[in-house]
């Protein structure tokens, strides 16, 4: 069995510019609506206005860890991490999933319970009014930008199924808090005119209630997603298929016995390649043929960092199948 190692990359910067966009957006936007939002849940006493503080204050929170992964996830390979450290954004994302379920759905449920136990007046309604409208014109703005990015990503496939299927967590995750985030706004709004029109003040706990429901849902999609990641997620289908293609089409490849791919970040493809080569072909052949490959998928697929092909002949490969199928 021959192993032909093929030239690796190391450290390549990923193309981030429109993450950190879109997460710099939602940070302005949500630093400055908390703060307005705290003042305003505490001159009017609404616990719905203050799950929505709190909501914002842990999102201002949450882009800034997924900066600090993205900037992480960016160092270069080194004798410890000799893959680098891609998969860091995987795992401060999925710390951003804990803390909204910690604290800003255990919180704003605590706080409801505690309203719908203990109800009590919400003074200045007005005052609520008005920070929600500008807090929900402030969040739309952050919305539409992390969406548009989302969808420049995403082409024509559905939105639920480029969620599931994106290596990049950076932008779902804020244009999945920022969607939190306006239906959050759209509730307290509710339950603050529905405590002023019907004078049922434990209606503000349970728009308080409700806006922790929502944050738990979203982070255990978030959860969901980023375990995936952490896990080993492979390229896209299509991805693969393509690289299998071109390995087949080079001269000197009887068969490709197998792809394997692995995200190790959002634009850093891990690729191994199982080839048959041609009876006829001499180890100088084979190396050329290598080289070829590497170079032909990496042209294509830029985000392919590193290749490694094996040189295998097809009844030795599926030797290796029926042991490793029978000892699993």
């Amino acid at each position: 069995m021959i192993v032909a190692p093929c030239r690796v990359r190391y450290g390549a910067d990923m193309d981030v510019s429109g993450s950190k966009k879109v997460i710099y957006a939602a940070l302005a936007g949500n630093g400055l609506i908390a703060i307005t939002k705290f003042a305003a849940s505490m001159w009017t006493g609404s616990s719905a206005m203050l799950s929505e503080a709190i909501h914002s204050l842990v999102d201002t929170g949450n882009q800034g860890l997924i900066l600090y992964g993205l900037k992480r996830s960016s160092r270069p390979a080194d004798d410890r991490h000799p893959f680098g450290y891609g998969p860091e954004l995987y795992f401060w994302t999925f710390v951003v999933a804990i803390l909204i379920f910690g604290v800003g759905a255990g919180v704003s449920i605590y706080e409801g319970i505690h309203k719908v136990l203990d109800p009590h007046e919400i003074t200045d309604a007005y005052v609520n009014y008005i920070v929600l409208t500008v807090a929900m014109i402030f969040e739309a703005g952050a919305w539409w930008v992390a969406y548009k990015e989302f969808n420049k990503r995403r082409g024509k496939v559905p939105i639920i199924s480029a969620i599931a299927a994106s290596k990049d967590p950076s932008v779902f995750t804020v244009l999945l808090e920022d969607s939190a985030a306006m239906i959050g706004l759209i509730l307290a709004f509710i339950g603050v005119l529905c405590v002023d029109l019907l004078d049922m003040p434990v209606l503000d706990g349970v728009a308080s209630i409700m806006i922790g429901l929502v944050l738990a849902l979203t982070a255990m999609v978030l959860a969901y997603e980023c375990k995936s990641l952490l896990i080993g997620e492979a390229a896209l289908p299509e991805t693969v298929e393509d690289i299998r293609r071109q390995a087949r089409a080079h001269r000197g490849v009887e068969r490709v016995n197998e792809v394997l791919t692995l995200h190790l970040g959002p634009d850093d493809i891990l690729v191994t390649l199982s080839l048959d080569f041609e009876s006829n072909q001499d180890a100088e052949d084979i190396e050329v043929a290598v080289a070829d490959i590497e170079r032909d998928i990496k042209r294509r697929h830029p985000e392919v960092r590193r290749i490694f092909v094996e040189a295998q002949d097809w009844a030795a490969y599926r030797r290796e199948r029926r042991l490793a199928e029978r000892l699993s």
